[in-house]
């Protein structure tokens, strides 16, 4: 196993060769998972289950909310596989949940759940309603203060839809975008989330500061995880951003709240860590996401695949359904770093699933 550059030096990750790491997931829910056919990241009709799902499993094997995983109604399991898989063959030190708008609590006993009183945000072709300054600063109170013991953290997402809310995110700052964004599935929806995107867009006013744009077209996990990034900065905190195209829309989202106040970041202490999935992906481009940013991002991708894998369900990774989510690119990359051999990697995820 091994992982690429995509941008930066490959010294930031290989600096982290067998240190310890804090994994953070942050699960969100956006109402626009509600929106038929939007999105295949979980259960239809039950998307909002997906993140409270994902934490279970990552943290337990199992699931509590529900009889089974969540999985696509192709038959995609969760990434959550992925990462837990990883976990129980080098465990991170810390598996902890940032509750940022669930619907359903997960159902864990000994795990600490960070609960900032945030609710689930509305449909963004209805406003998305949410008080984006409020949402940032409870993110950039989390991050200056938020203490580890270990070398690193990393920063995960379990948000249904959430390409569909950073792309419209990110239009709403003036990013170029188009095709640059990737999907839960193979053959994207782009009329479907095309049009929710634009009707977005359509209330975004001119002279709407940033904050103000993120309130009708975002999700709260954009948001709070671009406070945190900015909070984390004050402390030295070594953090990877566990994600694709969403976790580089909270980068530019960060880039565009410097530019509003004329502020600077000091980026030496943050990566970005995605799949090969993404990294390869034909529809999408995370590298020209990044490369809008005014700071350098140190970026890799997993070379991990399911080559070694005979399981129909993950294969359909490989033949492009679902390729991120639950940090599993950075999951894999930590792997990488620290011994984890592909083989018996693809064992353990196939020996979850019977």
């Amino acid at each position: 196993m091994n992982f690429n550059t995509i941008l930066g030096s490959v010294d930031f990750l290989e600096h982290l060769r067998g240190k310890k790491a804090t994994f953070l997931l942050a699960g969100s829910v956006t109402k626009t998972c509600e929106i038929p056919n939007i999105s295949q990241a979980g259960i239809p009709g039950k998307l909002y289950l997906t993140p409270t799902l994902d934490a279970e499993f990552l943290c337990l094997k199992t699931v509590r909310s529900l009889e089974d995983i969540a999985q696509t109604p192709k038959g995609v399991p969760t990434p959550a596989l992925i990462t837990r898989a990883v976990h129980e063959l080098k465990p991170f030190s810390n598996l902890e949940i940032l509750d940022l708008g669930l619907e359903v609590k997960p159902q864990l006993n000994y795990f600490k759940i960070h609960d900032f009183a945030i609710n689930p945000s509305v449909r963004i072709d209805d406003g998305a309603q949410i008080n984006a300054m409020e949402i940032f600063q409870k993110g950039l109170e989390f991050g200056t203060n938020y203490e580890s013991s270990d070398d690193y953290v990393i920063l995960a997402e379990s948000v249904p839809s959430g390409t569909t809310t950073a792309n419209a995110s990110a239009k709403a700052l003036g990013y170029k975008c188009d095709a640059y964004f990737s999907s839960s599935f193979k053959d994207v929806p782009n009329d479907i989330k095309n049009s929710t995107i634009n009707e977005a867009l359509k209330r975004v006013q001119k002279d709407d500061d940033v904050f103000a744009k993120l309130s009708k077209v975002s999700d709260n996990m954009l948001i709070f995880n671009a406070g945190f990034i900015l909070g984390s900065t004050s402390k030295n905190l070594k953090v990877i951003l566990a994600g694709g195209t969403q976790m580089a829309t909270v980068l530019l989202i960060v880039n565009s709240i410097l530019e509003s106040m004329q502020g600077e970041i000091d980026s030496s202490n943050i990566a970005l860590c995605t799949t090969k999935w993404i990294d390869e992906d034909e529809n999408s481009n995370i590298k020209a996401l990044l490369e809008q940013l005014n700071f350098p991002i140190n970026t890799y991708a997993s070379t991990f695949d399911f080559s070694d894998s005979l399981h129909p369900a993950l294969k359909l990774y490989d033949e492009g359904e679902a390729k991120e989510g639950v940090g599993c690119g950075a999951a894999l990359c930590y792997a990488a770093i620290n011994g984890v051999n592909k083989k018996e990697l693809t064992s353990k995820i196939e020996s979850f699933l019977g």
